[in-house]
């Protein structure tokens, strides 16, 4: 693939689909399902006027444990598979094992497509092979008709449309300003997968009870998919769906297993303790390069302020044989005590390969005996988050005879999607810088040292931790007590807001005696000026 085209972080603008493009892909819909009749069968129909040419795509019905069992209508070119096993991840996978196309579809059993949207995917899919599209879904409360309406508009409106992918599209203007979470976009309604993807990524999870299409989403994302809203691909929900009905106890069930496998979701993993099924970071260390240079990287790992990492150390460690009669003897020595330290560590993980869990966000490939600092690798990870890079450099040493020692923080979706990109013989590392970007740091910028201080730095972690509980502590008896205080001082508030009513109807009333005594006061003064004046009067004409 030439360079010409390539997407940047998901800025999917690059690839400019045209509206006139010759359809070569093929395209398999599949459908699972679960009772519904009457709604399969309008969904059917609705397969049936797609403007995209039949000739390319495969219709594949999954009958998930119907009771009746479901049928086919007349005429209809689907195929139809039966899943015993319950559960639309099983029923998806069970189709997914009969598609052949070049893009999967999914399509739930209740949404009726608009005559041009398998064509309004099918243009992006024929741009890149790497694309996630999904469309745009308006719910309808219509009547369900017999059969399904000309006018699908006319009949299916007004509906309402899928606001949480709506705001999501807005907020982020159409996903092309590298959002941190863009695989949220993939739903199982109504979107298509690029073959080549799924099979990178693997299928659904059929442990998960919920949030299957989210899980399957963030792997996609991992193998270097890019994610596409489509507006020009309507369709019709007949009907709310279980979400929009049951969200907060939907989203209870989910939470509980996708934080386990999804390390995006941060703010599902508060506990400082926990370990997780896919750690946030894996740092790769070579375990050859002996006991103490090898304790000294990984103890100082562990012993960092990121908890959500696990360390993988490669060796040849099931051909060790130890010497039992000669111990200090033994020329596998420094394997043995390396394999013998972290064998029981549950963050350490002892492989043959440098092979990471492709579900890792990010790998950090760490020479042994460079000792990152507590807060090293949480600084790392700010850079290459906030500047969106594929591959962090640290420069650790440089000299003539040795020349460059480095570590590499990778971020593991843009190395899958430099893959998928990459020419023949074309540098990675370059590839990665074109489709997410690349930097060098040095490290002692970043605290790394070859000084053995790991076990002190654990001491200092627990210190610190232990300082903040204390701390925590002392805070909250301090609120506490302020709490009382104000509580008393709400109290005397009160008794004198009682007081001021009684003095304001004491002054009130003696208001009021006041005025009456003027009032007395002044008439007595009438009366008396009145009496002389009549007083006077007699005494003149006298």
């Amino acid at each position: 693939m030439t360079t010409r085209g390539r997407v940047r972080g998901n800025d999917y603008r690059v690839l400019a689909p045209g509206e006139h493009f010759t359809p070569r892909l093929t395209v398999s819909v599949v459908i699972p399902a679960y009772g519904g009749q009457d709604k399969l069968d309008l969904v059917l129909a609705a397969l049936g006027r797609q403007t995209y040419p039949a000739a390319l795509t495969e219709i594949i019905v999954v009958d998930n444990g119907s009771s009746p069992p479901l049928r086919l209508p007349e005429g209809s070119a689907a195929r139809l598979v039966v899943c015993d096993r319950p559960g639309r991840a099983s029923a998806r996978n069970a189709g997914l094992a009969q598609a052949t196309g070049d893009v999967v579809h999914w399509l739930d059993s209740d949404v009726v497509l608009t005559p041009g949207a398998i064509e309004a995917h099918m243009r992006w899919h024929h741009a890149a092979p790497y694309l996630v599209v999904t469309g745009y879904i308006r719910f309808t409360a219509a009547e369900l008709p017999a059969e399904l309406p000309d006018d699908l508009a006319g009949h299916f409106e007004p509906a309402e449309p899928h606001a949480w992918i709506v705001d999501l599209v807005e907020r982020t203007d159409g996903l092309t300003d590298n959002p941190q979470r863009p695989f949220s976009l993939h739903v199982g309604g109504a979107t298509s997968v690029s073959a080549r993807l799924i099979e990178a990524a693997g299928p659904m999870d059929e442990e998960l009870i919920l949030g299957q299409d989210t899980e399957l989403g963030y792997r996609l994302g991992q193998a270097g998919a890019v994610f596409v809203p489509e507006p020009a691909a309507r369709a019709y929900h007949l009907g709310p769906t279980m979400r929009m009905r049951d969200k907060q106890p939907i989203d209870r069930v989910s939470h509980a297993f996708v934080a386990d496998r999804i390390p995006a979701y941060r703010w599902l993993r508060g506990h400082p303790g926990r370990q997780w099924k896919v750690p946030y970071v894996t740092v790769v260390v070579d375990g050859t390069r002996g006991y103490d240079a090898v304790r000294t990287t990984v103890d100082a790992v562990l012993a960092g302020t990121v908890p959500d990492v696990s360390v993988l150390l490669t060796g040849p460690w099931p051909t060790l044989d130890r010497d039992r009669r000669a111990p200090l003897r033994d020329p596998d020595l420094e394997l043995v005590l390396v394999h013998g330290h972290y064998q029981h560590e549950g963050r350490v993980r002892l492989a043959e390969t440098a092979d990471v869990d492709p579900a890792v966000p990010f790998v950090l490939r760490l020479p042994a005996g460079w000792a990152p600092a507590e807060d090293t690798l949480a600084r790392l990870l700010d850079l290459a988050r906030d500047d969106a890079l594929g591959l962090v450099n640290v420069l650790l040493h440089e000299t003539a005879s040795d020349g460059v020692v480095a570590a590499r923080l990778e971020r593991t979706s843009a190395f899958a999607r430099a893959r998928l990109v990459a020419a023949d013989g074309e540098d990675l590392d370059d590839v990665v810088d074109e489709v997410s970007g690349v930097s060098w740091v040095e490290g002692e910028t970043y605290g790394f040292t070859t000084s053995p201080a790991a076990p002190q730095g654990r001491r200092t972690a627990h210190r610190a931790r232990l300082e903040a509980e204390a701390e925590a502590a002392r805070l909250a008896k301090e609120a506490e007590r302020l709490r009382a205080q104000v509580a008393k001082w709400r109290e005397e508030a009160g008794r004198w807001r009682r007081s001021t009513v009684e003095l304001r109807r004491e002054v009130g009333a003696l208001r009021r005696q006041l005025a009456a005594a003027n009032r007395a006061q002044q008439g007595l003064r009438t009366l008396v000026s009145t009496t002389m004046k009549r007083a006077l009067r007699k005494r003149l004409r006298d």
